[in-house]
């Protein structure tokens, strides 16, 4: 062979040597992006769940609106998200999900989201499966209705979930009202027309109540926020015109709400 040709040969293998060695350290370099790629995609302690619904046909609203469930998504749940890692030590996952009471994985969750539930109508089954989700552990938080048509048709899909169990005013000791933030000075939150309107209340639903569903053991299972929208209050947190104290406290129940249902 040549010496000038093996010079050039010679040149060429080392490159490609080159080359070789750089792609196999860029292929099995440590990942400096992977930690914070996988806190975001991490399920974390606690993941925002949203409650689907079949909608009822009572109180005219709901007839022909397939989706009442999904009112102020995903912005509520995103925001009421990002308040939990704000304000608490839970890992709380970036992305929240949406389940019905048939999903299986329902169970993987100790907190349900379930927002205009004027308009819901569970069937047997459903009704069942959310009786049994409760009772092993579960906690609902309903919101978003208002009036006593809205409270009827409430009222008569829970009916099928407990019919034995009565729904009572959340008394002032309860530990869901204290075991983060003291809740003794409660307000009606109301939409984000209040900030146009100026009326915290919608239909008659003049007063607020903060009523519940208990096991036997005295554990809350359902928290029901009648006559109030604490999802609008999470929805709009970032809005300069929306009150910041009705804000503050819908974050505060929705905290103590949680925090209340992973650890009773």
């Amino acid at each position: 062979m040549p010496k000038a040709f093996r010079k050039a040969f010679n040149v060429l293998c080392i490159a490609a040597m080159f080359t070789a060695v750089t792609v196999w350290g860029q292929a099995n370099a440590p990942d400096k992006q992977a930690p914070a790629r996988a806190a975001r995609e991490a399920p974390g302690e606690f993941q925002f769940v949203r409650l689907a619904y079949a909608p009822s046909q009572y109180c005219g609203r709901g007839y022909g609106r397939q989706q009442m469930w999904r009112t102020d998504y995903p912005d509520a749940d995103h925001h009421f998200v990002r308040g939990v890692d704000r304000l608490t030590r839970i890992a709380a996952a970036e992305q929240p999900r949406i389940l019905t009471p048939m999903d299986n994985d329902i169970y993987d969750f100790p907190w349900i989201y379930a927002v205009e539930v004027g308009y819901w109508d569970l069937n047997e089954k459903e009704a069942g499966r959310m009786r049994e989700y409760l009772l092993r552990g579960g906690f609902l938080m309903v919101d978003d209705f208002h009036g006593s048509c809205e409270w009827s048709a409430f009222v008569a899909s829970m009916s099928k979930v407990f019919p034995d169990r009565p729904i009572i005013e959340i008394p002032e000791s309860d530990e869901a009202f204290h075991v983060i933030y003291d809740l003794d000075q409660r307000i009606q939150i109301p939409s984000r027309m209040f900030i146009y309107s100026g009326v915290t209340w919608e239909k008659d639903g003049y007063e607020p109540h903060w009523r519940g569903i208990y096991d036997s053991d005295g554990r809350l299972m359902v928290a029901i926020n009648f006559n109030m929208d604490i999802g609008d209050a999470w929805e709009h947190a970032d809005w300069p015109d929306y009150p910041e104290n009705m804000t503050a406290l819908a974050y505060r129940f929705g905290i103590n709400y949680l925090v209340y249902a992973m650890t009773h």
